[in-house]
């Protein structure tokens, strides 16, 4: 943040190189500092897609949504689309890049919802996951240089298994085993519904409508998934974007709210009050104080 001002966001959108239509694709950090000689990844960006990082070798540090991480060898970071984030300091780091397009793995939705931004392998899984990667690489590879071998069903099933190797245990496993139960499927349908109207809906009851549930099943999917019930789980995903609003852009408190789908910044006041314990205003003075989480 400069002169009291929001870093101004990018947005990126998913844009393979060429030849790598597959829905995803791998690359290094020395790759990324090669394509971005004018260092944009150390100033605030959205993506659009998926990007898991393996810290081979190396240190650095990571902010994603208010939180900021230390890298080390072995470090993982998972960045989900509309995550704002950064890379503050990746100079001297390696190891993989998988860029992936949402959807590409439906079936890790609960496990998205469950894993943070970062976390830490040990040195045995570290080995692991970072051999699951060079075998999707080599595929990915091999897909590019000679198209009448492509498969995306078989780069999506090595990305699954990178990704059940990398997670933390419980998510990863809880979300494969209830792959085909209902409880797992009610829980996507949740999320994607939450994604797409939370600026419109705040109520369980109006998702519970749309889909055809009750508000009970929801709760219980929800809390099956993430640990949390179905409210705070809607409640959280319209905090972090008035945050992002707040810290991001130049709105006033007012315009946040509206394009929240409050019906006034009084209304939007005491929400953000209740659930960041501070009124917005003072949330962004505060952020603003800090650096902006630079």
């Amino acid at each position: 943040m400069e002169n009291g001002h929001p870093a101004p966001v990018r947005q990126l959108r998913y844009s393979p190189a060429v030849g790598s239509s597959h829905g995803v694709e791998v690359l290094d950090f020395a790759a990324l500092r090669r394509m971005d000689v004018r260092r944009h990844r150390v100033l605030p960006q959205r993506p659009d897609f998926h990007v898991l990082a393996l810290i081979a070798s190396g240190t650095g540090g990571h902010e994603a949504d208010f939180g900021a991480y230390r890298l080390t060898e072995g470090s993982a970071v998972w960045i989900r689309p509309g995550m704002v984030h950064r890379w503050s300091d990746t100079d001297t780091c390696d190891g993989p890049l998988v860029l992936f397009r949402p959807g590409f793995l439906p079936g890790f939705t609960a496990a998205e919802a469950a894993t943070p931004a970062c976390w830490h392998l040990d040195r045995q899984r570290l080995d692991l996951a970072l051999f699951a990667a060079r075998h999707l690489a080599r595929e990915h590879d091999a897909a590019v240089r000679t198209p009448h071998l492509a498969s995306p069903a078989l780069l999506s099933h090595l990305l699954a298994a990178l990704l059940l190797r990398a997670l933390p245990d419980a998510p990863a496993r809880t979300d494969t085993a209830a792959a085909g139960h209902r409880s797992a499927d009610v829980f996507r349908r949740y999320r994607a519904a939450v994604e797409e109207h939370f600026t419109d809906w705040h109520h369980v009851a109006d998702y519970a409508r749309a889909l055809g549930y009750d508000v009970r099943t929801l709760t219980r999917a929800t809390r099956a998934a993430t640990g949390t019930g179905a409210k705070v789980f809607l409640d959280q995903r319209v905090l972090l974007e008035a945050k992002r609003l707040l810290a991001h852009t130049d709105l006033p408190v007012a315009g946040c709210a509206r394009r929240l789908g409050f019906g006034d910044a009084a209304a939007f006041t005491t929400f953000f009050r209740r659930q960041a314990a501070v009124p917005p205003a003072a949330w962004r003075a505060a952020y603003a104080a800090a650096g902006g989480g630079a």
